[in-house]
C-alpha cells in the first residue's frame, strides 16, 4: 500500500497516467530496448531552487541525455521539493517511482551511515583537492558499493564549492567563533564541529534562517556563496568568514533497479551524460562563486579569509570529530578521503 500511495502522489504531481508511471515499477523485470518508444519523460527531482548548482547539475544531465540519445530518452526536472522532501525523494528513488534525484549527501547519511565521510571538516585547503579525493579510483569503488548496497547507483558528484560562515559580528581569529549562535543543518557531525570551535550551533531549516537572523535567534549561519545571494542574507549579515570547512557536495543518484532495467546502450548514455553534467556543474560552481563574492561585496559585506594560524587551530579542535567519523565510516574510507593512505 505504501508503494501504491507513493505512485498515486507522483501521478498526481506529474499529471500522467498510472499506466505510464508503471514503467518505473517494471523496468527491473526486463531490459528496455533502445528502439522502444519512451512514452513519457522520466522524472528527476531536487529540493533546490533553479538558481543553484544543484539545478545546473540536474538540468544539464537531462539535456545531455536527450542530446546523446538523439531525443529518444527524455528526463524532466522537478526542482524545489515539487515531488517531496529529501527523505521522500530517497525513498521514492529506491522504489523506482522517481528514478533520478540530485541532492546533498547530508540527508543520505540516515540511509547510508558511511557517507558521513563527506562531513569531515577542515580536510582540504583547496576545493580542487577535495574533488581529486572524491574522484579517486579506490575511494569511488567503495562509495559506489555503499550506494549500490542501499539500492542506488551514484552517477556523479559535483559541488557548490565550500560552505562559508556569515555573521553579524566582526571576526578576529579563532576566539571569534566562541559563543556565536550559528545555524547548522540537522547533521550531528556539523553540530560537533561547531561545538568543537566553541560556537553554539542551532539546527534550523533553511527557510527559517532569514527570520532567525532578523530576530536575533541566531547570530550566524553557514552555506555556499550561491545561497547567500539567492536568500539575500546580506540584508541581515555584515561579514563572510571563509571557514571553508566542508565542501557543499551535490550527488546525482539513480535507482539501481531502474538503471539495471535499461539496455546497455541506454546505461552508457546515462553515465556519459552524468559525467558531462558533473564537469559542467563544477565549472559553473567556480565561476559563480567568484560572481557571488563580488555581489556580496557590492551589497556591503566584508569577506574575511582566516589566516594560517586560525586554520591550524580549527583543524586541531576537530580531532574528536575526526574520530567519531572514523568510527562510523571506517579507517580506510576516511584515510582515502583525507589522502593519508
Amino acid at each position: 500500500m505504501k508503494r501504491i500511495y507513493r505512485a498515486i502522489i507522483v501521478v498526481a504531481l506529474l499529471g500522467i497516467t498510472v499506466g505510464v508511471i508503471a514503467f518505473g515499477a517494471t523496468g527491473s523485470s526486463r531490459k528496455q530496448s533502445e528502439e522502444e518508444e519512451q512514452r513519457y519523460a522520466w522524472p528527476l527531482a531536487t529540493c533546490s531552487t533553479e538558481e543553484t548548482i544543484t539545478h545546473v547539475f540536474a538540468s544539464t544531465f537531462a539535456e545531455e541525455v536527450g542530446k546523446l540519445s538523439d531525443g529518444k530518452m527524455k528526463i524532466q526536472v522537478y526542482p524545489q521539493s515539487t515531488l517531496g522532501g529529501d527523505r521522500e525523494l530517497l525513498e521514492s528513488c529506491k522504489d523506482q517511482d522517481i528514478p533520478f534525484v540530485v541532492q546533498s549527501p547530508a540527508p543520505q547519511v540516515s540511509f547510508m551511515p558511511e557517507l558521513c565521510v563527506f562531513d569531515i571538516p577542515c580536510a582540504f585547503d583547496d576545493i580542487d583537492d577535495a574533488r581529486k579525493a572524491v574522484d579517486g579510483e579506490e575511494f569511488q569503488k567503495i562509495i559506489q558499493g555503499i550506494y549500490k548496497n542501499a539500492g542506488y547507483q551514484l552517477l556523479g558528484m559535483a559541488d557548490q564549492c565550500y560552505r562559508v560562515m556569515t555573521s553579524a559580528k566582526p571576526f578576529d581569529g579563532f576566539e571569534s567563533f566562541k559563543g556565536q549562535k550559528i545555524r547548522t543543518m540537522e547533521n550531528p557531525y556539523h553540530l560537533q564541529f561547531w561545538k568543537a570551535l566553541g560556537a553554539n550551533p542551532t539546527p534550523m531549516t533553511f527557510s527559517e534562517v532569514y527570520i532567525g537572523l532578523q530576530q536575533g535567534t541566531i547570530d550566524a549561519q553557514e552555506n555556499a556563496y550561491e545561497l547567500l545571494v539567492s536568500a539575500k542574507l546580506y540584508e541581515q549579515q555584515e561579514y563572510v568568514i571563509e571557514t571553508n570547512a566542508v565542501p557543499d557536495y551535490v550527488t546525482l543518484i539513480v535507482s539501481d533497479k531502474f538503471l539495471e532495467g535499461l539496455s546497455k546502450k541506454q546505461q552508457t548514455i546515462i553515465r556519459e551524460a552524468a559525467a558531462n553534467a558533473q564537469e559542467a556543474a563544477r565549472e559553473q560552481a567556480d565561476e559563480r562563486r567568484e560572481e557571488r563574492k563580488k555581489t556580496l561585496e557590492k551589497e556591503g559585506m566584508t569577506i574575511i579569509e582566516p589566516d594560517d594560524e586560525t586554520w591550524k587551530e580549527m583543524q586541531d579542535a576537530c580531532a574528536p570529530v575526526y574520530e567519531n567519523i572514523r568510527k562510523q565510516a571506517g579507517d580506510k574510507l576516511v584515510d582515502l578521503y583525507m589522502g593519508t593512505k
